[in-house]
């Protein structure tokens, strides 16, 4: 099925997934039941109106995601060129490509996030973490797809990470989705929208052992394709305290996920994990 929607246009292959994803924002589905919480939580300043809205547009979004990326994945260098209708922040990506210092690209759960690696691995040599998918018939295709563009993908061990430290030592490129809860043991509690979230410690950790440098990639959806933003981190995200570095990160990806908060990923369980012991946020069946 993924490898028949790639080969239909772009804008078709939006326009069909975002009718599903709106369907499924009607039915209230899990990703609907999970996002409504988190942005109550986030947010509590929006209604319930308000936050029924936004769920729903990001179910669109999500539909858009889903159906695009297959293409994404199929298509040539030259196609997905032509669909980068903007680049913002081009100069902070250059500068750091232009020393030799390794670069640690942040790359948030916003917009489609597949676009930064296949447009990035082009334009330096690129190691990064990759975890398989959950459905084993795509594994093969998707790891294959990122690899032509250029990447070398390496396991989520601690033979990957060591991988991804000594390319970051050779002045190489690794890109890093921060947003998600890391296994227990490699991270610690910060506030994300004042709430504690288990955060990751692996970029701290980079960043302590390689003296790499750090930035913030996202490719938004706009009509035609996707725009690519490139934003500088603050001063704290360099803080040898690992605490200060993980209020840093969270405060970053916050103001991601409030840019166009129907792009973010409200719809993971980012507060699964809770540090006082109790039940998560997330009723049975969400």
């Amino acid at each position: 099925m993924a490898m028949l929607m790639s080969f239909l246009p772009l804008w078709l292959l939006r326009l069909v997934g975002g009718a599903l994803g709106a369907c499924a924002g009607w039915l209230n589905m899990r990703p609907m039941k999970v996002a409504r919480i988190n942005l109550r939580l986030a947010q509590p300043q929006l209604s319930d109106r308000d936050v029924e809205k936004l769920g729903r547009k990001r179910l669109t979004h999500i539909g858009k995601m889903f159906c695009e990326t297959p293409k994404i994945w199929r298509m040539s260098n030259k196609w997905l060129d032509k669909k980068i209708v903007e680049i913002e922040g081009l100069e902070y990506i250059e500068a750091a490509l232009a020393n030799d210092r390794g670069t640690i690209v942040i790359i948030p759960h916003y917009g489609n996030w597949e676009v930064i690696g296949m447009w990035l691995s082009r334009r330096a040599p690129m190691t990064s973490l990759y975890k398989p998918p959950k459905q084993p018939l795509i594994e093969q295709w998707v790891k294959d797809s990122r690899e032509v563009a250029g990447a070398t993908l390496v396991p989520t061990s601690v033979r990957g990470v060591s991988a991804v430290m000594k390319a970051l030592k050779r002045g190489e490129v690794t890109g890093i989705l921060p947003d998600h809860q890391p296994p227990l043991g490699s991270g610690n509690f910060a506030p994300y929208f004042d709430f504690p979230a288990l955060t990751m410690t692996l970029i701290h950790n980079l960043i302590q052992r390689t003296g790499s440098q750090a930035i913030i990639c996202l490719a938004e959806l706009v009509p035609g394709g996707w725009k690519i933003i490139f934003k500088p981190v603050s001063k704290d995200l360099y803080s040898a305290d690992q605490q200060t570095h993980l209020v840093a990160l969270n405060r970053e990806l916050e103001s991601v996920a409030l840019l166009k908060p129907e792009q973010y990923q409200w719809e993971y369980k980012r507060y699964r994990i809770r540090p006082d012991g109790n039940l998560n946020y997330y009723p049975k069946g969400t």
